[in-house]
């Protein structure tokens, strides 16, 4: 057992926001010394709540975690194993080698890996060490969801139609499906997060759904079992958090709605929901409650619930661990939700035990910060060469960002791509959203390709802030995928008169003078999403400093008049306020349509990359001479990857379904890659014979690696 030197790097430390969980309300003696058997994010999250209670802190890290944030945060560190999870956070050996070696007195598991293996807490049991969680029968029972499906039943809990054994294999699914009635859902027994899980609405579909969600559920989670359930339509998904003590004192807090999901993972959740009113809330915490205090729960929990149109809900699952979404929770009541689990395994009651003082404090939203390309989902990795969060903009603590990273920290092909939590929080659901549009501006990523952009237009869109929302929402929005942000008449000026003042501030900085020209006029080309793809919109913007000199640090007022080329958009006149430090990616502008925040991303040949409403835009600015002269230049051919299947993402091949010779149809599956747990299915662009297999199973790739080759036409 390697015990990892702990080097305390000043800047680790100084360049992260503030975080605010309340005061600790505990004052009675817990653990001496806990281990946290996770990584990232959550384990910085549990290392926060136990310094303030006085804990020390064990962390335990693979190969490719040496040198992160929680490592650093933590009070001692152990290697566990390598990079793949098998051997080192999923290694049941090596972390009870740590927990002995370092004498913790308790694990708490955060979330994923073994947090709800309930095999881990017998072990746990056995050495003597406290598991920070619920008990062994209650995670068995409930962490298994054809088990619990059937306690919930005899809880009285609404559930959804399915099969209530396990499935045997594809065609007994098919069978199953047959009789339920299309469509339904595929999902892992074991496990969450959107692992294992797959709607088909057809007997193919099933077929397929049920191969990879088991491998899916196999790798993620060590057991492949599936069950199929009746899949609702137009569904919103609402959960009941509970806290519970080993004294039979249980607790249901205001729900989160978390509809807004990708690959069945939560992208965006919000607390309370804009569709619950006060007798449903409690009709759905109530049978939470019934069915936590139904198998003697005790810790935090999370009772996951569908609910349609009508409010009538039904049960989903319990996740018997505490959720990936749990700040806002903390937000809108209070409670820190990590000092009540640590209270419970040792013995302690809740802090407040009476459900009539649980009150709903405001409104608090969560956006997922991943690293991936937001139009298709696939994960990015990479080193993160900028990187700043956002920091409180009203009120003190209106924005939290739950990251286990920092710059310069590296984002790996072995796990789940979030880079961090963003939530923030209002006195009303309007409030919140403001403040979340706000930090997602202010929030820097380079480095790696992240979501950003998609948050950003979901959360400013008007049917989220009318709460219109389902479990569809992006696929109904974005049905042949988010390509980014779609310039509106007014989004198109604001880019427009915003990009003309940064190339009139750039020119004179690169003059090293406060004495310039007050006029100047460029004719600017922005990249406008179009069906059959990005055309560029013409803008010539004429602009005039309000001042005798232009100030190269902080405030510049201009009146700047823009005419867009396609006859669309009216001309207009506006004044802008642009405040722009040196060396400083944001800049703000203060706009007759309201305050903007822009950032100043790279140099281009021809202009720059900005990113404005969380999208980024490459833009040209050109004097009026130079874009007469441009329309004689001859545009370069693009390549034709028609007949190449190219890996979207660095991974490690699962399957090859084609060989050289065969003829496959478009759309047929020509390959499986796994990266950071996700299995992703390739098939082929067209229809053809192949050519040339360059990969097989269990080889690794490279993002844009060439795979399979099919002939010419």
């Amino acid at each position: 057992m390697h015990r990892f030197p702990l080097i305390r790097s000043r800047w680790l430390h100084t360049t992260r926001p503030a975080q605010y969980f309340g005061p600790c309300k505990t004052t009675e003696k817990t653990f001496d010394k806990i281990l946290i058997a996770n990584r990232g994010e959550i384990a910085c999250r549990v290392i926060r709540t136990a310094k303030r209670m006085g804990i020390k802190t064990v962390a335990i890290y693979s190969d490719a975690d040496a040198n992160s944030l929680f490592v650093q945060q933590a009070d001692e560190a152990y290697r566990v194993g390598p990079a793949p999870t098998s051997q080192s956070y999923l290694n049941m050996d090596a972390i009870l080698d740590a927990i002995k070696a370092s004498g913790a007195q308790a694990v708490h598991p955060g979330y994923g890996f073994l947090s709800e293996n309930s095999g881990f807490v017998k072990r746990l049991d056995e050495a003597g060490v406290a598991f920070i969680g619920p008990k062994e029968y209650a995670m068995a029972a409930m962490g298994d969801k054809i088990q619990s499906k059937i306690i919930a039943k005899k809880a009285g809990v609404n559930t959804i139609p399915g099969y209530d054994g396990v499935v045997r294999d594809a065609e007994h699914a098919v069978e199953i499906a047959t009789d339920i009635g299309y469509p339904v859902m595929l999902k892992a027994s074991a496990g969450g997060g959107g692992k294992g899980m797959r709607i088909a609405r057809t007997a193919h579909e099933v077929r397929e759904g049920f191969k990879l969600a088991s491998d899916e559920a196999q790798s993620s989670f060590g057991d492949s079992r599936i069950l199929v359930e009746r899949f609702i339509e137009e569904p919103r998904h609402i959960e009941i958090q509970i806290i519970a003590d080993n004294n039979g004192n249980i607790l249901w807090l205001p729900e989160r709605e978390c509809s807004i999901q990708r690959r069945n993972q939560k992208v965006i959740e919000e607390a309370p929901s804009t569709h619950l009113d006060a007798q449903t809330r409690r009709k759905m915490g109530e049978q939470a409650v019934a069915l936590a205090r139904n198998v003697g729960y005790n810790s935090a929990g999370t009772v996951e619930f569908l609910v349609d149109k009508q409010r009538n809900f039904y049960f989903l699952e319990m996740n018997t661990r505490l959720q990936v979404e749990h700040p806002i929770t903390e937000y809108i009541t209070g409670f820190d939700l990590v000092e009540e689990m640590i209270r419970s395994a040792s013995g302690l009651e809740l802090t407040t035990k009476d459900q009539s003082k649980v009150e709903i404090n405001g409104w608090a939203i969560e956006s997922r910060v991943y690293a991936e390309d937001p139009e298709k989902y696939l994960p990015s990795i990479g080193t993160l060469s900028k990187y700043v969060e956002p920091r409180s903009w009203k009120t003190e603590n209106d924005v939290r960002c739950d990251s286990g990273i920092n710059e310069g920290s590296e984002i790996s092909m072995y796990y789940d791509p979030m880079i961090c939590k963003l939530s923030t929080h209002g006195p009303t659901r309007a409030d919140a959203i403001a403040t979340m549009n706000h930090a997602l501006d202010q929030y820097l990523i380079k480095g790696v390709t992240h979501n950003i952009p998609l948050l950003r237009d979901v959360v400013s869109s008007s049917d989220f802030a009318s709460g219109r929302i389902t479990t569809a929402f992006l696929a109904d929005h974005y049905p042949h995928g988010f390509k980014g942000h779609k310039l509106t008449s007014e989004t198109a000026e604001q880019l427009a008169t915003t990009s003309a003042t940064l190339q009139f501030i750039r020119q004179a900085r690169e003059s090293y003078t406060h004495v310039a020209s007050r006029s100047a006029s460029y004719v600017l080309l922005l990249p406008q999403l179009q069906p059959d793809g990005v055309h560029k919109l013409e803008a010539r913007v004429t602009l005039t400093l309000d001042s005798e000199t232009v100030s190269l640090q902080g405030a510049n007022t201009f009146t700047v008049s823009t005419e867009f080329t396609n006859g669309e958009y009216a001309p207009t006149t506006n004044t802008l306020k642009v405040v722009w430090d040196v060396d400083m990616p944001f800049v703000e502008i203060k706009h007759a349509s309201g305050d903007l925040t822009v950032q100043f991303l790279d140099p281009l040949p021809l202009g720059f990359r900005v990113q404005f409403l969380g999208t980024k835009f490459d833009i040209d600015v050109l004097l009026p001479r130079q874009r007469e002269l441009m329309r004689f230049m001859k545009e370069r051919e693009r390549l034709d990857t028609s007949k190449l299947v190219l890996s979207p993402m660095p991974g490690t091949i699962v399957s090859v379904a084609v060989k050289p010779g065969d003829v496959v149809a478009e759309g047929a599956e020509v390959a499986v890659v796994e990266a950071m747990k996700m299995q992703n299915v390739l098939r082929a662009p067209r229809a053809g014979t192949v050519k040339a297999v360059h990969v097989q199973p269990g080889s690794t790739v490279s993002g844009d690696d060439i795979m399979v080759e099919l002939e010419d036409e």
